[in-house]
């Protein structure tokens, strides 16, 4: 069976597993023309792949300033500048090993926004006698070392940290896509309903921690998530990591094709408009998450939002399956899928039914609309 639709040994149960050659060398940060050379010393080359070894977890927090003067004066290369870092290291066992701080310079916005102001725990004197984020940004990766994965509340922090190191030339040093750990869907996961984002301070109230330190501080932030964090029962972790594409794949030999044990997940080359990449076989193309198997589509793509497609299909083997398309903008402004392929109950395929149903009528009744007024003007 081809690579690309192979599926894994179920017995391992693997986070997430990839059938694309190409993006092994992403996974494992090795030798890739858009990677730094692995012999780089903070080039972290695991982010908690099956079959690799893990040596600790890296729970990781930010603060970040905006421009003080509105939007219109932003510098849109780096509309958010961090000023802060703060991290806990966790071994295998998470068990905390140590932890990291710097406070940062800014360099962009050197004035403080007035919500900034409100919610951190800094001031401008203390950002003063910060260091330039280049050589901080360097000390954590060389700090939490090559066989890590980082662990952050939410995805933002992952982005935030890329586009100001990308804005300071310094992204070979954190080679991606990777996968990491989103604490705050493994909270849901673990003590909610899987679907709901909570904030850090509910969490850490529900789970009654004890809360020495004021909130909003990146080291107080990073310990109160390395507490949630040590207390997910660990038979959840390697079913739910998540994957960074903040550097999403630019061709079509970087694709990312990967298996997930509830979903399947795709995530494209990037295209110049949402009507080129839904055009694309690939992007169509339906194929059980479970067995690898084309699927037959019974409801073609339909547009379930201006950046949302729907799809209904079969498997022969597993039955009804649901696809989802995503369209994502990356940071040159072109258009990349995000595809999730899942198993679908009969109830599901009715919603998909009746909306696409709905859909139609309402393009039926806009069309009459329109006759209607150009037979009156005429």
């Amino acid at each position: 069976m081809h690579i690309r639709r192979a599926l894994y040994n179920l017995n391992r149960n693997p986070a997430a597993l990839c059938f694309n050659r190409n993006l092994c060398y992403y996974i494992f940060n090795i030798a890739c023309d858009r990677q730094a050379s692995p012999s780089h010393p903070a080039e972290p080359r695991s982010r908690g792949v099956d079959g690799l070894e893990l040596m600790n977890y890296v729970v990781f927090d930010l603060e970040w300033n905006q421009c003080p003067y509105g939007k219109a004066r932003e510098n849109r290369k780096i509309p958010f500048e961090i000023i802060e870092i703060g991290a806990v290291m966790l071994d295998q066992d998470r068990n905390c090993v140590e932890t990291f701080h710097r406070v940062i310079r800014p360099k962009v916005y050197r004035q403080l926004h007035y919500r900034t102001k409100e919610i951190v725990n800094l001031t401008m004197e203390d950002l003063r006698k910060g260091m330039p984020f280049p050589l901080a940004v360097r000390d954590f990766l060389e700090w939490a070392g090559r066989n890590s994965i980082f662990c952050t509340w939410g995805c933002v922090d992952l982005n935030e940290l890329q586009r100001n190191m990308n804005y300071y030339g310094q992204l070979r040093l954190l080679p991606g896509p990777f996968h990491y750990y989103d604490v705050q869907k493994l909270f849901s996961i673990a003590f909610e309903d899987g679907r709901t984002c909570r904030a850090l301070n509910y969490a850490a109230d529900l789970l009654r921690l004890d809360e020495e330190e004021e909130f909003h501080s990146a080291m107080a932030d990073a310990k109160y998530a390395a507490e949630v964090f040590r207390r997910i029962p660990k038979e959840l972790l390697p079913e739910n990591d998540s994957l960074n594409v903040y550097q999403n794949p630019k061709s079509k030999t970087e694709e990312i094709h990967t298996v997930y044990n509830q979903y399947s997940l795709y995530i494209s080359r990037e295209f110049a408009t949402k009507e080129e990449a839904m055009r694309d076989p690939e992007v169509r193309s339906v194929y059980c998450s479970k067995c690898g198997k084309k699927a037959r589509r019974k409801i073609q793509w339909f547009a379930a939002g201006s950046q949302k497609y729907v799809c209904l299909a079969l498997c022969p083997v597993h039955g009804l399956l649901q696809g989802v398309i995503r369209m994502r903008k990356s940071e040159s402004g072109a258009v990349y899928v995000k595809k999730i392929v899942a198993p679908c109950t009969e109830a599901q395929a009715e919603l998909i039914r009746r909306r696409r149903d709905a859909l139609r009528e309402k393009r039926r009744r806009r069309r009459r609309q329109n006759e209607e007024k150009l037979s009156a003007m005429s």
